[in-house]
C-alpha cells in the first residue's frame, strides 16, 4: 500500500481519485487544492507519491513540482493534465516528474500509473507518448519549446490573464525579473501584447478557453 497526496483544485475530482485509489489498495493521506498548499504540507505528510494536477490557480502544478523536487529530489510525482499539447508533458518530465497522465485517460490508467511509479518506473499514458513520438519525428516545435523553463511559467500565467505583479508574487520573483522574462517571451513568440500571447497559448492547446 502506498501513501498518496492528491493535489487538484476540484474537490469532486479529488473525491473520485480517492475512491479509485482506495479500491486499488492505496491510501490518500493528504489533499491540497493548490500547489502552494502542496509544497507547504509535503514535508509534514511525507507521502510516497504525489498526484499533481497542472492547471490550478496560483503557481500551478509545474512550478509546484519544481519546488517539491527542490525540497525532496526523491519525490515521486505523477502529473495530471487536461491539456492536449506536447509542450506540457515535455516540460513536466524535464522538471523531474516521474509520470504524466492525461485526464482523458481511462480511470484504470491512474492505478497503472501509480503502481508503475511505486515500482520506480516512469509512466506516460499511451496517447501522450504517441503524440510526443509523432512530434519528435515530424520535428514540429511548439512555440513554447523556444522558451526557458522560467519563461514558460511566466508565459502560461500571462496567457491566463495574470498581471506582472501577480506573477511576481506567485513565482516569488521581483516584478522587474518578470518584466525581463515577459520581454524575452514576446520577442521569441513574436507577440506584442498579452492578448496575442493568450492567442498563441490557445492555438497550441497550452491553455483552455
Amino acid at each position: 500500500m502506498s501513501r498518496v497526496m492528491l493535489v487538484d483544485d476540484h474537490a469532486v475530482v479529488r473525491m473520485g481519485f480517492r475512491m479509485l485509489l482506495g479500491d486499488a489498495g492505496h491510501e490518500v493521506v493528504a489533499e491540497a487544492g493548490t500547489g502552494e498548499q502542496a509544497c507547504q504540507d509535503y514535508p509534514r505528510v511525507q507521502p510516497d507519491l504525489v498526484v499533481m494536477d497542472l492547471s490550478m490557480p496560483g503557481m500551478g502544478g509545474l512550478e509546484a513540482i519544481r519546488r517539491l523536487l527542490a525540497q525532496d529530489p526523491k519525490a515521486r510525482v505523477l502529473a495530471l493534465s487536461a491539456h492536449e499539447d506536447t509542450a506540457h508533458p515535455r516540460r513536466v518530465l524535464r522538471a523531474g516528474a516521474m509520470g504524466y497522465l492525461a485526464k482523458r485517460s481511462a480511470p484504470e490508467a491512474l492505478i497503472e500509473a501509480v503502481n508503475a511509479l511505486m515500482r520506480g518506473e516512469r509512466y506516460v499514458d499511451a496517447q501522450t507518448a504517441q503524440a510526443l513520438a509523432v512530434a519528435q519525428v515530424e520535428g514540429e516545435a511548439s512555440p513554447a519549446d523556444l522558451l526557458s523553463e522560467r519563461e514558460f511559467s511566466v508565459f502560461i500565467q500571462l496567457a491566463r490573464g495574470a498581471s506582472v505583479a501577480q506573477i511576481a508574487e506567485t513565482l516569488s520573483l521581483s516584478p522587474s525579473t518578470v518584466g525581463t522574462h515577459l520581454y524575452h517571451v514576446k520577442q521569441k513568440l513574436g507577440a506584442s501584447n498579452q492578448s496575442e500571447l493568450t492567442l498563441v497559448a490557445l492555438r497550441w492547446g497550452l491553455i483552455q478557453a
